[in-house]
């Protein structure tokens, strides 16, 4: 963290509560000329620029974006941090694809020097995109999730990851056992759950590859840790249901399989999440648990079309996420996996506004994960912000022209048209990043 006081000037815009659609002024706080105090990697103050003068101490570090926006750094809840050489591979979906591409590639991360290679790329790559934040799947390896805490730890970011567990339909060099994955967990909980800013979280891959034995160790885990996330795959794709229904005859649906372990409550985090019966969502809103939208990798390996909106705004409401999913996912963007869930969400006859696109990639991730230092800029949170330059690119700045002023249409452009080119530093604990 860094130990000089920290100016940062620019427009300041941070969410305060979930917005109701477009227009909702109310739900967040914007400063047009506004001003960033961080003091040991803390967020002290933030006021008008206007006020600098009485917060400039002996070796302060002013750092001028003005013009350009300051938002909470980006939160991803749901990645696969042994995928990033399988992002881009062409032609099957779920379960054809994990055998094809994505268990060869976790494979090779038995190998400590491959993780750690791998963890420095990934974590380039999230901060590239302004994202400071990750609920990330690891490969069933431990030590690789130690790879990636210690490179986490070096630079100030949260990770909350785990090793996936599985120890069955996999190829054997990736299966673990109900024990080995107890005793793996528990080591990882031990060594690095809340050291810093790291967090252990307990990962079953999917019902397919877990036996209910392992299951049962899951959920020993669960009761062990009760502070733990618990981070699991569920109703992505069709062959997929059918598969774990022939696996568990015994019962009731997906959910039922996880429920019945004791794995459903508020600190659960369900990937996709697309087809979901009636029962399975008032279990889902009673339990509190998370349904994560993966919006790129719903429409890149054909799974189907989330129903973001369905959820939320239900007889029984659901808490949801947004959440990039490489590899399967497309992008390590936060902003290209909103202008995907737009486009999802306007298939189902939907809307998206930039507001809750926005709030989605900052507060509400961080509420759905539990960690209230994260998503906001207010005294007392840990500076973790990324600034952005609606006009990076020739084409935005020329459509940025038309907009004249209107924050929300601005931003609307930025989930639309933005890549990593429009991310122009990225704070992580006050610790400036800039590629």
């Amino acid at each position: 963290m860094t130990k000089s006081r920290l100016l940062l000037l620019g427009r300041v815009l941070s969410f305060v509560r979930r917005p109701r659609g477009a227009g909702d002024r109310e739900s967040y706080t914007y400063i047009p000329n506004g001003l960033i105090v961080v003091d040991e990697g803390r967020i002290t103050a933030v006021a008008d620029a206007a006020d600098i003068d009485q917060f400039r101490t002996d070796g302060s570090v002013l750092r001028n974006f003005s013009g350009k926006l300051i938002l909470p750094g980006f939160i991803d809840t749901h990645i696969h941090f042994p995928q990033t050489q399988v992002i881009a591979s062409y032609g099957t979906q779920l379960l054809e694809w994990l055998e094809k591409y994505t268990f060869p590639a976790e494979q090779r991360y038995a190998d400590p020097a491959h993780a750690a290679a791998g963890a420095r790329f990934f974590l380039d790559e999230l901060l590239r995109n302004g994202t400071t934040s990750a609920v990330v799947y690891g490969s069933v390896h431990k030590s690789a999730a130690e790879a990636l805490f210690a490179e986490s730890a070096a630079r100030g970011t949260m990770m909350l990851a785990g090793k996936t567990c599985m120890d069955r339909n996999a190829p054997p060099a990736l299966r673990d056992s109900a024990q080995s994955a107890y005793d793996d967990t528990t080591a990882l909980i031990k060594a690095w759950h809340r050291q810093g800013r790291q967090r252990v979280v307990i990962t079953p891959r999917f019902a397919i590859t877990s036996t209910p034995e392992q299951l049962e160790a899951v959920g020993a885990l669960m009761r062990e840790n009760p502070d733990c996330l618990l981070q699991t795959h569920m109703s992505e794709n069709l062959k997929e249901i059918a598969f774990v229904r022939e696996l568990f005859p015994e019962r009731a649906g997906y959910l039922d399989v996880y429920d019945h372990y004791g794995l459903i409550g508020p600190r659960t985090l369900l990937g996709h999440c697309i087809h979901l019966t009636a029962d399975e969502i008032a279990r889902m809103s009673e339990s509190g648990a998370v349904a994560v939208f993966c919006p790129t990798s719903n429409l890149f390996i054909g799974s189907g079309l989330f129903d973001a909106q369905g959820l939320e705004r239900g007889a029984t409401p659901v808490r949801t996420a947004l959440a990039t999913d490489v590899g399967g996912g497309t992008s390590y963007s936060m902003l290209v996996t909103a202008a995907e869930a737009y486009k999802v969400m306007q298939l189902r006859g939907q809307t998206l506004s930039a507001l809750e696109a926005f709030d989605w990639m900052t507060r509400a991730n961080a509420e759905a994960i539990g960690e209230a230092d994260v998503g906001r800029i207010e005294a007392g949170a840990l500076a973790d912000l990324v600034v952005l330059d609606p006009t990076a690119t020739p084409a935005m700045a020329h459509r940025m022209d038309a907009v004249s002023g209107d924050l929300e249409e601005e931003l609307f452009i930025l989930m639309t048209l933005g890549t990593d080119r429009n991310v122009a530093a990225t704070f992580a604990a006050g610790r400036e990043y800039r590629f």
